[in-house]
């Protein structure tokens, strides 16, 4: 797989106000996905809406199916997020696919308020802790077509035990065997500090690591880099804009 990964440009984080139920088909407006920080198809001006198309061609390049990528900053504060959202965007971009963006920063979750979503407190977390809870019912509508969140739900200190869990696998398998089609996009909590990332990229098929350009060493990134699999590992994004 390619290790050198087109820079992109960092994010602005929102504020949360409401939220879409699965059904709803209201798309988002240009001006609306700017504000967002979310780039669109339409868009030819931005080249940043260029860089994450060359990512996601890299992607379908390098693996087969309806694989699962985990996308995880070297640090907090490295656009990681960012760089999962606009990533799963550029794959929605592609009529033949649907998306699924899932929030996996249980301690610093970031997609709902950046697509101004607020959940009620339903997300990954409480699938993984209430048995009765259903995957179809934590999927939410982003206003981007083909795209669906499945946001954290209520934050918490310990992630670790919740990722190495078979109901977690579970989940990944019942998203992605209901639907050939079915792209899951995991935005993961950083490398350095916590077992997380490397506990959740046992769970994908790909890891795409994000540096924040002038931020991140040279060092630092090549220790969190050695911390996956070489088989699974896509590369690291440098992204300027942090």
């Amino acid at each position: 797989m390619n290790r050198a990964l087109r820079p992109v440009p960092g994010a602005r984080e929102g504020t949360g106000t409401s939220i879409a139920p699965r059904s709803a088909t209201t798309a988002l407006t240009p001006s609306q996905l700017e504000d967002r920080n979310t780039i669109y198809r339409s868009d030819q001006q931005r080249r940043e809406v260029d860089a994450f198309r060359e990512l996601r061609t890299q992607l379908l390049a390098a693996a087969q199916g309806n694989f699962i990528t985990l996308v995880v900053p070297v640090s907090r504060g490295s656009g990681g997020s960012f760089v999962a959202r606009n990533l799963a965007a550029a794959m929605a971009f592609d009529e033949s696919k649907n998306v699924i963006l899932v929030d996996c920063d249980v301690r610093h979750p970031s997609q709902d308020k950046s697509m101004r979503l607020a959940p009620a407190g339903s997300g990954l977390i409480d699938y993984l802790e209430l048995r009765e809870a259903e995957a179809d019912n934590l999927l939410y509508s982003t206003g981007i077509a083909r795209l669906q969140l499945l946001p954290t739900g209520t934050a918490r200190e310990t992630g670790a035990e919740h990722f190495s869990s078979h109901r977690m696998r579970l989940l990944l398998d019942t998203l992605r065997s209901r639907d050939p089609s079915s792209h899951i996009f995991m935005d993961g909590p950083p490398v350095r500090g916590a077992p997380d990332a490397r506990i959740l990229a046992d769970l994908a098929d790909v890891v795409v690591l994000v540096a924040g350009y002038g931020r991140d060493t040279p060092a630092t990134i090549a220790e969190a880099a050695g911390n996956f699999d070489k088989q699974k590992f896509a590369g690291v994004v440098f992204n300027e804009g942090v």
